[in-house]
C-alpha cells in the first residue's frame, strides 16, 4: 500500500536523482508493501470529538466501494468487487467505530452477522473507552426481518433497531424478544436520518460507521448528516444494472466534499473524504 495523499516528510521518499516522475520523486511513498494495524488505524483515525449541549457530537462516515464504470455491487454483493487491502480497512473501520448503521436490504443482501471482538484492536478500543466490538444498527421502516438470525440473538452488544413510531407493534415485539433493541427515530413508518443519528449518539455511541447501502447512504446524504466518505475505487469494470452507492432522489445543491486521503495497493484507490 501507498500514500498518494497528502505527502508528509515520513511518506515522501527523498529524490535520488532529481528526476520528476521516477521512484524516489518526492511527492509519493514508492515502497508499496502491506501496512500494519496501527499505520491503517492511525491512518483512519476519527477526528476529537466536538462538544455539544448533549455530549459529544456524532460524526458519521459511511464505507463504500465501486468499480470504475460505478457500480456499487455485483450480483446484489459488495464482494466480487472488493479486495484483501479493502477488507483490512473495512475491518479497522469497524475496528474504530462505536456502532454500525446499515440497511435493512443490506442485512438481507450481504448476511450481515454480529460484528466480532478481535484482538488486534482491544488495546485500541479500550484506551478508546469502548467496548470490545461495535453495537449494529439496522435501519428498518417495516422491520421485515429475520429475527432468529445470530445478528439478534447473539451479539456480543445488542442490536440496535431503528425504526418509525408507526412501526407494526407485533415486530417491535418480535424484535425485542429476540433481544434487540428497538429505537424510534422517526413520526411515521419511515426513520428520520438526522433523528437517527442523534438517538444513536444519545447512546453514548457517537463514533458512527455506515456501510450502506444505497438507499440509507443516499438518505443521510440528502439529510445531511454525512460528515465523511471512505470510498474505496476498484479497477475493474461490470457494465449491467447495478446500483451506485447512494440511491434516492437528488439534492437540490450538490454537496461539497474535500479529498483528506488518498491510498493505492494493487490498482484499487482508497480516498477519504469530508464535507467542508
Amino acid at each position: 500500500m501507498r500514500r498518494l495523499f497528502p505527502v508528509t516528510d515520513e511518506t515522501a521518499v527523498p529524490a535520488s536523482d532529481g528526476v520528476p516522475g521516477t521512484p524516489g520523486t518526492p511527492g509519493t511513498e514508492t515502497v508499496d508493501r502491506e501496512w500494519g494495524l496501527d499505520e491503517l488505524a492511525e491512518a483512519y483515525a476519527y477526528p476529537p470529538s466536538a462538544a455539544g449541549p448533549a455530549g459529544p457530537e456524532p460524526w458519521l462516515r459511511a464505507n463504500m466501494v465501486s468499480t470504475l464504470d460505478g457500480a456499487a455491487q455485483h450480483d446484489g454483493r459488495s464482494q466480487p468487487i472488493s479486495s484483501a487491502a479493502d477488507m483490512r480497512i473495512f475491518g479497522t473501520l469497524r475496528g474504530l467505530a462505536d456502532v454500525v448503521v446499515v440497511g435493512a436490504e443490506t442485512v438481507r443482501q450481504e448476511g450481515y452477522r454480529p460484528a466480532r471482538a478481535r484482538e488486534d484492536f482491544a488495546a485500541l478500543r479500550e484506551a478508546a473507552g469502548q467496548g470490545p466490538a461495535p453495537a449494529i444498527a439496522v435501519v428498518s421502516a417495516s422491520l421485515d426481518l429475520d429475527f432468529s438470525l445470530p445478528l439478534f440473538t447473539s451479539p456480543l452488544l445488542p442490536t440496535l433497531v431503528l425504526t418509525g413510531a408507526a412501526a407494526a407493534p407485533d415486530r417491535i415485539a418480535a424484535a425485542e424478544k429476540a433481544g434487540a433493541r428497538v429505537v424510534i427515530a422517526g413520526d411515521g413508518m419511515g426513520v428520520d436520518p438526522a433523528r437517527a443519528v442523534r438517538a444513536v449518539a444519545d447512546l453514548g455511541m457517537h463514533r458512527l460507521l455506515t456501510e450502506g447501502g444505497p438507499r440509507l447512504l443516499g438518505q443521510l446524504i440528502a439529510a445531511g448528516v454525512l460528515d465523511e466518505l471512505c470510498l474505496t475505487v476498484s479497477p475493474m469494470l461490470t457494465v449491467g444494472d447495478a446500483q451506485r452507492i447512494a440511491g434516492g432522489p437528488p439534492v437540490a445543491v450538490p454537496r461539497r466534499f474535500e479529498l483528506t486521503s488518498l491510498l493505492e495497493e494493487a490498482g484499487f484507490l482508497f480516498s477519504r473524504y469530508r464535507r467542508t
